[in-house]
């Protein structure tokens, strides 16, 4: 690997992802409030089952965390996940228990759970950074196309991927990867970079199945 960070290889390897990203139908529609009720419904469904492991995963990575600093940032993550994005949720969904988690909900927080398993934390770190990133990015860019949000339909939910605040809890998580990165092996870093990428594409995947109402082929 280069002496680029860590965050600016992966921001940069997964430039056609995130071009994907912006084509989804789910955000194009959103972005410009004609995305149907029900199809965002059931996307707040499936994030909220989908939030309830990530927040594991981000326990994970302060369980598995030797600096105190880190060790805080992932856990006050992982209660934000429960604590501040449900309540979003809570808005939308009526009732959680009767929401089916999709097969990309399932594989999707299957595969980080697997990750925090496994014990690396530089590479379970680096597949929960998307979750962040990519949402800080498209919820930023969402708001400042938007502009006035009075009267929008998914305003609270561009207003909370498009808040500072958010944006700074991002930048802490880089922070966080970067510094990682500096005492990882080549193959730690391999790693990190696999995890990344496939993080980023479970992103896409997971907007596009929510606008498909995916379900089970089978039952």
């Amino acid at each position: 690997m280069s002496a680029r960070r860590f965050t600016d290889q992966a921001w940069a390897s997964t430039e056609s992802i995130r071009a994907a990203i912006d084509e989804l139908p789910f955000l194009q529609q959103l972005e410009d409030g004609s995305l149907p009720r029900e199809i965002f419904e059931n996307y707040m469904g499936q994030d909220a089952l989908y939030l309830t492991d990530y927040a594991r995963a981000l326990a994970a990575c302060a369980a598995q965390s030797t600096d105190p600093e880190h060790i805080i940032f992932w856990s006050r993550a992982a209660a934000g996940a429960i604590e501040e994005e449900r309540a979003l949720h809570a808005t939308h969904v009526v009732d959680f228990s009767a929401v089916e988690p999709a097969p990309t909900t399932v594989a999707y927080t299957s595969y980080e759970l697997a990750l925090a398993s496994a014990g690396s934390l530089p590479v379970l770190a680096a597949s929960v950074l998307p979750c962040f990133w990519i949402y800080d990015d498209v919820g930023t860019r969402l708001k400042a196309r938007v502009g006035d949000l009075a009267g929008h339909p998914y305003a609270d939910w561009i207003s909370a991927y498009g808040d500072p605040e958010f944006h700074e809890l991002t930048e802490a998580a880089k922070r966080i990867l970067d510094e990682l990165a500096t005492t990882a092996s080549e193959e730690t870093l391999t790693a990190m970079h696999a995890a990344y990428r496939r993080a980023s594409q479970f992103e896409w995947m997971f907007w596009d199945s929510a606008h498909r109402q995916e379900r089970w082929p089978v039952g």
